[in-house]
Parts: structure tokens; sequence; C-alpha cells
């Protein structure tokens, strides 16, 4: 079969790091090839290249048996090269429709003739699947209908080479299945597909071939087919990985938080999105939220940690908190680890070191007659930073947006955990995280429970759900339809609750 694209000795150096070091990459005609690697190791940066977002130190690109200089996104698209990036280029206030042919309209007498493109977009949408409101504002659209329209964009434009960087990092279950079904539609037609990802399952079920980087090198190509899931995570890691949580039972002691009759209505909308929700968790145990995305999870993890207004009580550690500021909670015991790390999680343009003391810079341990102490903020960030394993070229001065996804996970985690707290809110934490780091995340929460920490997660992942939590909370439209123990539950039985098929009669 002949190869569409070939990446030859492809080297990228940035100040302090080498991203890519020789790597050679064949990615054939018609075929879904997987690029797998941990976060940091260099698979979104190889791609940047091929899509001319960068331009390599040293290597070259061939292009249907041609030698390539990939001088911007457009000689890529040119070429009939599209990507869908793990952090989506739209812009927020334009349609679907205007995202879409941004870049390629067709303009007569100075205006846009929006006709055709419509028709095209519609004909592209039913053809593939990918049902999409094409007036609908991007901001008011969920992640998985951004990335539909992303897809399209590929497509209006003919690209015959399409670039999925994580594609299911910010995806529910249900949006994962669709898009993998979406892709093989995609190959069966004669596309040819590169998918960025670390998730082992989801490249054994999706991909012919696989290609593994580790920190910027080069690792082998393997058939998919031809080796496990534990084969593909120690050539990505380097060693052996547990695919599953170890951990002894939980013996929960007091009540840290406790929640009663809280009822959250959006201040955007009038219909309750949490509805007279009551529970408890305790020291010692990890609580967690299952459901299908967007049931309540988000505004009851809001409202928990002082981001909207409810009704009802919030008491913690014995004291109501409802009504009481963002800052009170935090310094009264409430980590909180939250889903959209860009959005409520970090501040991407400063450094590590800064990030590390967004809710703590006012504390004697930072500050001093009002003047920030920064030779002690870095020494915290240092030591935070090699505790939890952020891979920084820079150290404490690297700036975050600069990092990747899953080293931004690990500065939250990491801020989160070390500060003083007895209740850790950690809302999908583990999202857009390799298997080394996934294994990292489950045992720090492991830890924290076993130090005596309550634990509340929410989590959309059923397996994570099943491995890591003492007890199963199940919302599903603003309600608690079950409250089970993983051993005593299936994951089919989880499904019905989840869906709002059952509910459990105790609740």
């Amino acid at each position: 079969m002949e190869n569409i694209i070939e990446m030859r000795n492809i080297t990228k150096i940035f100040p302090g790091i080498i991203a890519n070091d020789n790597i050679t990459l064949e990615l054939r005609r018609g075929e879904i090839h997987a690029l797998l690697g941990e976060n940091g190791a260099g698979k979104s940066t190889l791609m940047s290249i091929l899509f001319g977002l960068y331009q390599p130190t040293s290597g070259k690109i061939i292009v249907k048996g041609k030698e390539v200089k990939m001088s911007s996104p457009n000689t890529a698209n040119d070429l009939g090269i599209g990507m869908v990036h793990q952090h989506f280029k739209l812009v927020g206030v334009f349609s679907a429709l205007e995202n879409i042919i941004l870049g390629v309209e067709t303009v007569q007498n100075g205006f846009l003739k929006m006709n055709e493109a419509r028709e095209k977009i519609i004909g592209l949408s039913e053809k593939y699947g990918l049902m999409v409101d094409i007036d609908e504002k991007i901001d008011n659209m969920t992640v998985g209908m951004q990335q539909r329209v992303e897809i399209l964009k590929m497509l209006y434009r003919e690209n015959d080479v399409l670039i999925f960087d994580e594609p299911t990092a910010v995806l529910t279950p249900q949006e994962i299945e669709e898009l993998i079904k979406i892709i093989r539609r995609l190959a069966a037609e004669g596309k040819s597909i590169l998918f960025i990802s670390h998730k082992l399952n989801e490249i054994k079920e999706v991909s012919d071939r696989c290609s593994v980087l580790r920190k910027g090198k080069y690792i082998g190509t393997v058939d998919t087919d031809s080796v496990t899931v534990e084969e593909l995570s120690e050539m990505m890691v380097g060693r052996s990985i547990s695919l599953h949580v170890e951990k002894n039972a939980a013996t929960p002691k007091e009540v840290v938080l406790s929640v009663k009759n809280l009822t959250v209505v959006p201040q955007a909308g009038k219909k309750e999105k949490v509805k007279n929700v009551s529970f408890d968790v305790r020291a010692g145990e990890i609580v967690c939220i299952a459901g299908i995305d967007n049931n309540g999870q988000q505004e009851l993890v809001f409202a928990l940690a002082g981001m909207l207004p409810s009704k009802g009580d919030i008491i913690l550690n014995g004291e109501s908190v409802a009504g009481k500021s963002i800052r009170y909670r935090n310094t009264h015991g409430i980590s909180h680890i939250p889903e959209d790390r860009h959005k409520h999680g970090l501040v991407l343009d400063f450094n590590i070191s800064q990030n590390m003391i967004l809710q703590t810079y006012f504390e004697d341990a930072f500050i001093n007659k009002g003047f920030l102490k920064f030779n002690d903020i870095a020494r915290f960030s240092d030591k935070a930073i090699e505790d939890f394993d952020v891979r920084s070229a820079k150290g404490s001065t690297n700036i975050v947006r600069n990092m990747s996804g899953g080293n931004q996970q690990k500065v939250i985690l990491a801020r989160e955990i070390i500060r003083d707290h007895n209740l850790l809110i950690a809302v999908q934490p583990t999202r857009g995280l390799d298997v080394g780091a996934i294994e990292f995340v489950h045992k720090q929460l492991v830890k924290e429970r076993d130090e005596g920490k309550a634990v509340l997660l929410v989590s959309l992942e059923l397996d994570e759900v099943m491995e890591v939590s003492d007890r199963i909370l199940v919302l599903h439209d603003g309600e608690i339809m079950a409250n089970v123990r993983p051993e005593d539950v299936t994951v089919q039985k989880l499904g019905l609750y989840m869906s709002g098929a059952e509910r459990e009669e105790a609740v």
C-alpha cells in the first residue's frame, strides 16, 4: 500500500528542549494510524509540523511522493491536509456555518455567497452523520458539537489527510462512540487519518497501525491487532503500568460535607439543573458522582465551590457555607480540581509558580508587608513540580500556555492537593491524561482518602467510576437516582440509572 505522507528524520528543538528527536512516520492511503505517547512526548508538536504550524529544525516531509516545505496551515490545506486540534480553533461569536467557511469564503461583488456553502455543508453533515445546527453560535454548542464543526471544516475543504489531536479528551462516552463511527466511515471513504491519543482501548478499537513516541523519540510502529493494551502501555511509558486501581477497603469517619435539599437554577436559565439533592461525604471515603454529561454535575459542583448561587444548605466541617464566597470556602477546607482547566483552573499566560499560588498568595508563607516573597514561591513551586512529575523545560518559570494539556492538569492537581483542605472535589481529573499520569492521579486520590480526607469525584469514565470510588451517586436530570457501592452494581445497571430508566428504591 502506498504512503500518502512520509515524515523523515524530523527534529524540532525549542529553547531548552528537544520536542522531536529524529522521528520518522509513514501514513498509508486509507488507513487509520494512531500516534501514541505520554503527555509531552512530542505527538502534538510532530503533527503541528505536518500541519505547517511549526517548522522542523531538520528533516523532510513528503506528500504523495513529492518533498514539500510546509510553510503554513494554508500550505497544508492546499495539499489536502486538515487538522482538528485538541483545543478547538473556532470563533465563539460566529455560527457553525461561518466557522466552516472561514478562510475559504466564496465572494461575488464584495458579498459572501452563503447558499452554495450551506447546501454543501448540509450534504456533508448528512453523508457522514455529523448533524449540526449550522446557524447556532459556537459559544452555545457543547464540545461534542464543536468538534463536529471542526470535522466539517476539514471535509468542506476536501482534505484527504485528517489529523485528530486528542479527539476524545473532552467528549462523553456516547460522543466518543459516535466519533469512532465517523472516523471509520471517513477511512472507508478513502481518507487517511492520523489519530493522536493516549487512550489505549480506543487505539485498539479504531486504528490499523500505531506509532509510539516517548520523550520526543520514536519507539516503533506496530500493527494494532498484533499487540495487547499492556504491551502498548509499556512501549509508551517504558515500564509496566497497572491498569487497575489498588486500594484497601475504605474506613469512613466523620461527615466532612453534608448537602441538604440543594437546588440550583443557573442564572442564565429558569430550569432547575439540580433538584432537591441531599447526600453526605465522609472523611476517608471517595464518593463518585456518575452520570451522562450535562445532567447537573457542573451546576452541583459550581454550587459547592461557591461559583453558582443555590437553595438549600451546604455544611462543611459542621459549618454552613451557603452564601459564603469562593475564597471563604477555599480557606475553610475545599480544594477543587475543575473540569475546564483553561477556563477555571489556570491563568494561561502566568508561569507555573504564579499558578501554584493563585488561592494562597495572600498567606504569610508567600507575602511580607504587601510584597510577594518570590524566592519562597519559586522553592514551593519547584518542589511541587518534582513531587507531581510536571514536565517543564524551564521549571517554575515556564508559561503554562506553552505546556501540554496533561502537564497543565498536573499543575492544578499539585496546587489543590498541597493546599490545606478537608474536602477534595475532583472533576474529570484524568481527562486528557496518558495511562502513566492516570495511574499517578488515581494513586493520589486514594492517598488523599487514606490520609483522612473526603474526596468527591465527578467522572464520566465508567471504568474510573467503578475502579476508584467507594460509593457511587448516580445523577440524572439533576436528581440522584441511586446510591450504591461499586461491588454491588454492574456497569449495565449503572447505565440504566444514568439514563433514568431505573431508580434505586432506597433513594
